[in-house]
């Protein structure tokens, strides 16, 4: 799981972006689709396929139309891959109805095709901080498959009934053409929200969100409120800060994460699927992690669970922040669980953090595995079998699931280290304030520290012969090293 979310401003001096492109170069990350990817992809823009529930061409049927529904999307300011539109709002007699479109990228997507392929290669989006260098071209991803307002497009639209409660009572999916109305962002959002001048369909966002915060602490769940690492100009120079995600984002992520645990119980019950999952942490894990919220300062009574906790803590506070950035170990191990024929037994259809069965479906545009995920949910949900080219790709999604992540990761911490160096590149013998965020258990002269200011996270070596490193605690720190390329960040005690 990648430490932080990162992005850089526009603004964002040359000479980094200088770095950024050498950085692609050394990775081997593509910078252009092969001709004749991008061949099929500008013919399939222009005349996308109509396809059945099983994934067939449907030569004599045409998409239901559902354009009249006011569909709205929610994303960061600037996205144009736009996977997903909802429309919120509430049932006679009681209880919530969520609409929510998914982008149909089978529409666009010729099994077996130089496109397809490529996808298969590159697994997912990759962002680095200034660009994305997108799973599909971008005449699709951006363009004739994006879910962008006021354009006609085909989607997998799900229909979600939900209770007063906010819990699920039926799902279904189906294949129709939807029409976007409004492209919404979350500070936008969150601002109207809070002012109470929010139209119901919005308004219902934080009335459902809520709810299914709810039912996610009855579940034991763990969300982790991770803060993002921004690049923000001040004064004519370039520096870190944390941004912690605002309350909407956190309901639209309730929204996707309501569909994947929809889609996943769909599957199950069909017999074929791919589901995500994630085994229960050791206790052993927990244990350490208790230690360090000790060392931090952080407040864990015994009667109170790790899932409990994490939702009292403040992403704005150093220690609580440097937390939470630990706490995301006890997410990894993530993978994917094929079945076709046999659902798997419970205990291994199971996303620990999530606390349910789980898969991933919302992200199409962006993520090979849920192009899979939705054309299962569709056959599904239609009662019919789905498609040849769906089931043979099963057994090696896993694997190409697991490649892509490890590159996304690869690429996230290789970007941290790189615009960490940049910006610091100046400062090499500076002081700064810092928290001892964790050392290393062979050499506790050897640890990571977690800065006051700029928003920096390095390793930090004292001298062999000198005293531990004191975990949780506030020391002045030295750079030794930042040198972008060469040298993530390193730090001395001062």
């Amino acid at each position: 799981m990648p430490r932080l979310h990162m992005h850089v401003t526009d603004a964002a001096e040359a000479p980094l972006r200088v770095a950024l492109r050498e950085l692609r170069g050394k990775l081997e990350i593509p910078d252009h689709f092969p001709p004749t990817a991008q061949a099929e992809a500008d013919s399939a823009a222009r005349a996308p396929r109509i396809l059945a529930a099983d994934g067939a061409v449907a030569t004599e049927h045409t998409l239901e139309d559902a354009t009249e529904l006011p569909l709205f999307t929610l994303d960061p300011p600037g996205s144009l891959d736009l996977d997903q539109a909802m429309f919120l709002s509430r049932r006679p007699g009681g209880g919530y109805r969520v609409h929510y479109a998914i982008a149909d990228v089978a529409s666009f997507v010729t099994p077996g095709g130089a496109l397809d392929a490529e996808a298969h290669h590159r697994v997912t989006t990759l962002y680095f901080p200034d660009e994305r260098v997108p799973l599909h071209p971008q005449v699709l991803s951006e363009g004739a498959a994006s879910l962008l307002p006021d354009r006609d497009r085909p989607a997998v639209l799900w229909q979600l009934d939900l209770d007063a409660d906010g819990a699920l009572t039926a799902a279904s999916a189906r294949r129709a053409l939807v029409r976007s109305r409004a492209k919404l962002d979350y500070a936008g959002v969150q601002r109207i929200l809070d002012d109470g001048t929010a139209e119901e369909p919005l308004a219902l966002l934080r009335e459902i969100g809520l709810l299914r915060e709810k039912l996610e602490v009855d579940r034991g769940a763990i969300s982790l409120n991770v803060p993002e690492q921004e690049i923000v100009e001040r004064d004519g120079c370039y520096t870190l800060e944390y941004r912690a995600p605002l309350p909407a984002y956190g309901w639209n992520a309730q929204i996707s994460l309501l569909t994947g645990m929809a889609a996943a119980e769909l599957m199950l019950a069909s017999g074929t699927g791919i589901l995500r999952t994630l085994p229960t942490a050791p206790d052993g894990s927990v244990a350490r992690l208790r230690l360090t919220a000790r060392a931090l300062g952080v407040d864990w009574p015994h009667h109170t669970s790790y899932a409990a906790l994490i939702r009292t803590l403040d992403p704005r506070r150093p220690a609580h922040a440097a937390f939470l950035q630990e706490c995301t170990a006890l997410l990894r191990g993530a993978g994917y669980t094929v079945f076709d024929g046999t659902a798997p037994p419970a205990s291994e259809a199971v996303h620990a953090a999530v606390a349910a069965p789980y898969a991933h479906a919302t992200a199409p545009l962006r993520r090979l595995a849920d192009r899979y995920t939705s054309e299962l949910c569709l056959a599904a949900s239609a009662g019919v079998e789905p498609a040849e080219w769906v089931r043979s790709a099963l057994p090696a999604l896993p694997r190409e699931m697991e490649t892509g992540t490890q590159r996304a990761n690869q690429v996230e911490r290789s970007c941290v280290d790189l615009v960490e160096a940049a910006l610091l590149r100046d400062r090499v013998g500076e002081v700064f304030e810092a928290l001892v965020v964790e050392i290393e258990e062979k050499d506790p002269t050897h640890g990571t520290v977690h800065l006051y200011d700029p928003a920096v996270i390095g390793s930090v070596e004292a001298a062999p012969e000198g005293p531990a490193l004191p975990l949780g605690r506030r020391i002045p720190v030295r750079l030794a090293e930042a040198e972008p390329g060469r040298h993530p960040v390193r730090f001395t005690p001062a």
